[in-house]
């Protein structure tokens, strides 16, 4: 893997957000657009939340953002998609007054999330706000939906995504502006499936945002295996192991649950039940071909990567691969804090403290040329 050297990747554009791309001309004109504006709004920590663990953990603290954003699922029709046979997932969506001729952003959460993680009701919030249309995409057997499918859910599966875009959004729905953004595992995701389009993506997708993807499998299920990343392991795997009960529970002759409790790691879970159950020979074979960041240089749809350096779960190394900074279409932004789904700022003139939100609004509004810094350009 050819990687780009110190002085592209470390502090070049400011104190505390820089970005891969130097000079600023190796982007199209567009992108080049989206990253002067991006530069006058650097991310800077809260000063309460210093370095990527507080980041992290701080951005989970729910009774206090579920005050703050309110009970808005009222304003939200659910339905069912089938995006393939026999597998259905739930999608939630608030449509503008005049839905057809408004964009519209399709969110998807990370591992183990769903439409009421907090940083999707987040962003869904802001993107209406702005005059879009919101569709939140839940993962099969995610937001309570086990028992629409015999399936479990895995990074590789961006079919689904597909077929939301391609089908419900586009097709039955006839939207012409359609952006998707992927937090965390569908982070990963969007990164995949741009890559798999290449030029041959849907007319309607205008654009992609990935914010803290984990674009290496391998890396990551490493990452969160070391020892001061357990408080994460155990959590993640109290749940995955709660949602192999509950499919066990549906499709006994399916999952054998048995001995589930010495199933401890990333690795593990996947080596028996994502893998085989997901059609890959072993977990081996799931990370190699499900991973994102060795093509992500064939991506050609306008794309923006949100990443920080002191993510815990996510490593930095593999952004730092030539074919991703080299690529055009492709706006990384690497902070050097803000954890893994965190990105809470300093206080910001109109806005909150919501960094990474704000910017997957933003760059959606100034693709559209919606800034009048765009506009300029």
């Amino acid at each position: 893997m050819e990687t780009i050297n110190e002085s592209r990747w470390a502090r070049g554009v400011d104190g505390e957000t820089y970005a891969a791309h130097v000079p600023p001309q190796a982007l199209t004109p567009r992108l080049d657009a989206v990253a002067r504006l991006f530069r006058e709004k650097p991310f800077e920590p809260h000063p309460y939340f210093r370095g990527g663990h507080a980041q992290t953990i701080a951005a989970s603290f729910r009774f206090a953002r579920r005050q703050e954003l309110g009970d808005e699922r009222r304003h939200f029709e659910q339905r069912i998609v089938e995006t393939e046979p026999g597998a259905r997932i739930r999608l939630e969506c608030r449509w503008q007054a005049e839905r057809q001729s408004a964009p519209t952003l399709l969110l998807i959460h990370g591992l183990e999330g769903s439409s009421d993680s907090l940083y999707m009701r987040g962003t869904a919030r802001k993107a209406y706000a702005a005059g879009m249309n919101v569709a939140c995409m839940n993962m099969r057997n995610c937001g309570g939906t086990d028992h629409l499918n015999e399936s479990l859910y895995n990074s590789g599966l961006t079919g689904d995504i597909h077929g939301v875009i391609a089908d419900e959004l586009a097709g039955r729905e006839g939207l012409r502006e359609i952006f998707i953004a992927g937090f965390s595992m569908s982070g990963n995701m969007v990164l995949r499936l741009a890559s798999d389009y290449g030029a041959d993506a849907p007319r309607a997708l205008a654009g992609v945002v990935s914010v803290s993807p984990s674009i290496d499998l391998d890396g990551c299920a490493r990452a969160v295996e070391m020892r001061e990343n357990s408080l994460y392991r155990w959590s993640f795997m109290r749940s995955l192991r709660r949602r192999v009960r509950n499919k066990g529970r549906l499709h006994p002759s399916v999952y054998d649950t048995r001995d589930l409790g010495r199933v401890r790691t990333i690795r593990q879970f996947d080596e028996r039940f994502t893998a085989p159950h997901g059609g890959y020979r072993d977990a081996d074979d799931y990370y190699e071909r499900a991973s994102s960041f060795r093509v992500i240089g064939r991506i050609k749809i306008p794309t923006l990567i949100l990443h920080a350096d002191d993510d815990p779960l996510i490593p930095s190394a593999p952004f730092r691969d030539a074919s991703i900074a080299d690529n055009p279409n492709v706006l990384l932004v690497v902070t050097s804090s803000g954890g893994h789904v965190g990105f809470i700022s300093a206080a910001r003139e109109g806005e909150d403290r919501r960094w990474a939100e704000n910017r997957v609004v933003e760059f959606c509004r100034a693709l559209r040329g919606e800034n009048r810094d765009q506009r300029k350009a």
